[in-house]
């Protein structure tokens, strides 16, 4: 007679067989069953088949487990026995991700995780990290279908900020000018309008953080320039060119010391400026743009906001224009820190939107709407999700096939997607109290405490995005889009393919879905972390810690800056959520602005939508020296060098890219004028 049985973790506890015919008859209810005595009768014959086989010895609860499943299908009970299996690989399932997850715990102790480069290693940020894993634990095994789980976990895609998944929204692009102008509260007293400039980038900086606190993502102005330019004229006329200043300077150090989320992060900040040719909008531009090459307190460079310097022809793409000294002070600002960044208004898919189309440093971008105004301000990303182009590649080894495996997992992003946006819209305005509850957001101005967000977030967008189309351009034809023309063209069809799914989903579900050229951070890492392990190391895709982002060629590709360009260019209107091309220079262009604004201007005539310059900046901490320094300072000897260097859209330093983006950065090939 059996009395005892080893659990999984070694402990010999007391055999109950009342456990067995509940597991029974609760698979049996799965397909219809209510019959408890044939239960009864079936654990009987367990019993008596774990007694005949395993002798004196106490069973584990495996051998039990597969007892069970023998005796249900040699009594021809083959439906509950399904239904039992299934329910046993749930549970097995459950159990690792348990174990996994405290395997996560244990390294966030010592270290915290290195996905997001703007995330630092302080115990607030542990604790968040902490309770980060366990959250994204219980999304992937209690709300996200199952489908969706699994497809994730496997890495056929990367379901963003999955922690996050019932909680909030990704991004916004901020209204300034109403919340300035009409005041707002951030849960502890209204704050009335400003009548003093610093008082209004104080406030801005209030806004940013507040609203990080509100969401996962980025936080922006999409006209900030007009913005305080609005701000001066109604409310503080007299203000001098000093205190604007001051104002900016303010701003930036607000921006890099403010820390949102419990203390683990700065505000992710992105302001676009450059178009307002106001005496005052032209100001404030000139001001923050000053402000930002002056750095820090040593000089150092700032790493937010991300500045945007919106160009476009008229107003300050050509001299005489309005604001082309702005453009030269940009270009001036950009050689030595990296920022700003630049959007080409005039592109194709922007002309259209006037001057509403504004960026995130990231790349996001939000415009065209199926239910309200075309705008940027006021609306943001719901959320994304990334497709694992080259898994598709190395499952199927065909075009015709990969782009069949394409289209299914589009169409599981599709209602991966649709199904968050359910979840997130069951919301009420009271679990978003600055975001929602301050009418930040286009479709809530008239939403109460206890209303569904629902209304406004159908003005977001739903982007579906992927990563790696260089690897899986080498995988079916044996080369990449940036060596081959009819490769590229491959690449061209694939990306025109995902950007036309999307808008027939957009149709279907009446929702605003959009292609997304993703930036991949902690992705690239992991996805082919995964592949490496399921098909092993394959020359130019799994031979290293990373995929390329997006549609971009691969960094470790000799080309010269005008072919990128070119060759990267027409993907830009495929990826209406977001987009970006770089070129890498060996150091800084300080000394022939000519060539930058070359480089600009052939973007502009290329039909690029937003795009960066990179190169190296060191800075000593000693003694402020900046340039290219290699293992110690030419000035002072130290070696506390801080290493700045674009990563995704945004500036870091490199102790905080992880693993792969560290090996993305070693490879990086600079780019020949």
């Amino acid at each position: 007679m059996l009395s005892r049985i080893r659990k999984r973790d070694g402990r010999v506890v007391d055999f109950t067989k009342e456990k067995i015919t509940s597991a029974i008859f609760k698979a049996a209810r799965q397909v219809g069953g209510e019959d408890y005595e044939t239960a009864e009768n079936l654990t009987e014959r367990v019993i008596s088949y774990l007694y005949r086989h395993i002798k004196d010895e106490i069973p584990d609860v495996e051998t039990v487990q597969d007892a069970v499943e023998k005796v249900l299908i040699e009594t021809g009970h083959a439906k509950t026995a399904k239904a039992y299996i299934l329910y046993r690989s749930k549970r097995t399932r459950i159990r690792e991700t348990k174990s996994e997850l405290m395997d996560v715990v244990k390294d966030i102790l010592i270290e915290t995780s290195r996905e997001n480069a703007n995330v630092g290693n302080s115990p607030s940020a542990k604790m968040l990290q902490i309770a980060s894993a366990a959250s994204k634990y219980y999304y992937l095994n209690n709300i996200i279908p199952e489908e969706m789980s699994k497809a994730h976990i496997n890495g056929d895609i990367h379901i963003h900020d999955l922690d996050y998944y019932g909680k909030t929204l990704n991004c916004l692009q901020i209204d300034l000018t109403h919340l300035l102008l009409n005041g707002f509260n951030t849960g502890y007293g209204f704050i009335r309008p400003p009548k003093r400039i610093s008082s209004a980038t104080a406030q801005a900086a209030i806004i940013l953080q507040s609203n990080q606190n509100d969401m996962f993502g980025g936080q922006s102005f999409p006209h900030f320039d007009k913005s305080i330019a609005e701000v001066i004229r109604k409310q503080c006329p007299d203000t001098t060119e000093d205190e604007i200043y001051q104002a900016m300077e303010g701003l930036v150090y607000n921006l890099n010391t403010m820390h949102s989320r419990a203390g683990a992060q700065v505000p992710f900040s992105s302001i676009n400026i450059g178009t307002d040719t106001t005496l005052e909008g032209r100001k404030v531009s000139e001001a923050m743009l000053k402000a930002f090459d002056k750095g820090l307190g040593k000089g150092e460079s700032p790493i937010f906001p991300n500045l945007v310097f919106r160009l476009k022809e008229g107003v300050n793409m050509n001299e005489g224009e309005p604001n082309y000294d702005l453009f030269l002070l940009a270009m001036d600002v950009a050689s030595r820190r990296m920022n700003p960044t630049f959007s080409f208004m005039d592109a194709s898919f922007n002309k259209r939107f006037g001057d509403e189309v504004a960026y995130m440093g990231c790349r996001s971008r939000v415009i065209a709407n199926r239910h309200g105004e075309e705008k940027a301000a006021s609306r943001g990303n719901i959320t994304p999700v990334t497709i694992n182009l080259p898994r598709i590649a190395l499952k199927t080894r065909d075009i015709d096939a990969f782009f069949k495996e394409l289209n299914d997992i589009l169409d599981l992003c599709s209602r991966q997607l649709v199904h968050r946006y359910n979840v997130i819209a069951s919301l009420k305005v009271k679990d978003l109290p600055f975001l929602m509850g301050q009418k930040l957001y286009m479709g809530s101005e008239n939403l109460r405490d206890n209303d569904e967000i629902r209304e406004a977030i159908k003005n977001g967008t739903l982007a579906i995005g992927f990563i790696g189309l260089a690897e899986t351009l080498l995988v079916l034809t044996g080369k990449h889009h940036g060596e081959d023309d009819d490769t590229w063209k491959l690449g061209y069809q694939i990306i025109e393919g995902i950007k036309k799914a999307t808008d027939r989903y957009a149709e279907e579900y009446d929702l605003n879905f959009v292609a997304y050229a993703t930036p991949a951070e902690g992705t690239s890492g992991r996805f082919i972390e995964k592949d490496r392990k399921e098909f092993g190391v394959i020359k130019g895709v799994t031979d290293k810690a990373y995929y390329t982002n997006s549609f971009h060629i691969p960094v470790n590709y000799n080309i010269s800056v005008f072919d990128k360009i070119e060759k990267e260019a027409p993907f830009h209107k495929f990826c209406a959520a977001g987009h970006i091309t770089y070129v890498e220079l060996p150091s800084s262009p300080k000394s022939n602005l000519k060539a930058f604004e070359k480089i600009l201007k052939h973007m502009a005539k290329s039909d690029v939508g937003y795009a960066g310059v990179n190169f190296p900046i060191d800075e000593c901490r000693e003694c402020g020296i900046s340039g290219i320094l290699d293992n110690n300072c030419v000035g002072c000897g130290s070696e506390d060098i801080r290493r700045i260097r674009r990563i995704t859209g945004y500036l870091s330093t490199i102790d905080r890219f992880n693993d792969a983006k560290q090996a993305e950065l070693a490879d990086r090939k600079k780019h020949s004028m």
